[in-house]
């Protein structure tokens, strides 16, 4: 699945020589027994978005440089970002690909490549509420994930299961698959 723009390291690799450090074992041990000690900790994530110009917009997430999401030309962005929809499935590869890796690690499987190739239907007609907005669904109907996760000595069937057991326990995967509570209102 390697894409032209994929950067392969050896940071999946436990054991690696390139400098890149491998995740912390000790410290998702010690996430695993937090989460186990207090089951309902609930923490709300913060950002702030902005509009910049058209339809682009600088997102403030803690202290980090601001994550911009703009719109192709397509659809009169300026086309210097990522748009909202191809964003949310970047979140849902990313997040995904986390939990594959977490678990992985959590078992002492040594994860050679890791690679995710998602895509997702949707029906764009209605242009934001001023196109055609006669009755039918918004947003994503149908999302691919293709999982390409290479595991030293680990069968297939076991790294499928390890895939559906992510899909479960994945936030960003069950923000896609169940009703979330949504509210807005003027500042």
């Amino acid at each position: 699945m390697n894409t032209p723009n994929t950067a392969l390291t050896g940071c999946l690799v436990p054991d690696s020589e390139d400098g890149l450090k491998p995740i912390d074992k000790e410290g998702l041990l010690k996430l695993i027994e937090s989460g186990k000690a207090n089951p309902k900790a609930i923490k709300t994530l913060k950002c702030k978005t902005v509009a910049e110009g058209r339809f682009r917009h600088l997102n403030y997430i803690r202290d980090l440089e601001p994550y911009i999401v703009d719109e192709p030309p397509g659809l009169l962005g300026d086309d210097t970002a990522p748009n909202p929809s191809e964003a949310s499935l970047a979140a849902l590869g990313s997040c995904i690909a986390v939990g594959l890796h977490a678990n992985a690690v959590a078992r002492g499987w040594k994860v050679k490549t890791l690679e995710l190739g998602l895509e997702g239907d949707l029906n764009i007609t209605a242009v934001w509420g001023t196109g055609d907005v006669s009755e039918k669904p918004v947003g994503f109907t149908d999302v691919r994930v293709v999982v390409d996760m290479d595991v030293e000595g680990v069968a297939p069937a076991e790294v499928q299961g390890l895939i559906d057991h992510v899909l479960k326990w994945s936030p960003v995967t069950n923000t896609f698959t169940r009703p979330v509570k949504l509210t807005a209102e003027l500042a």
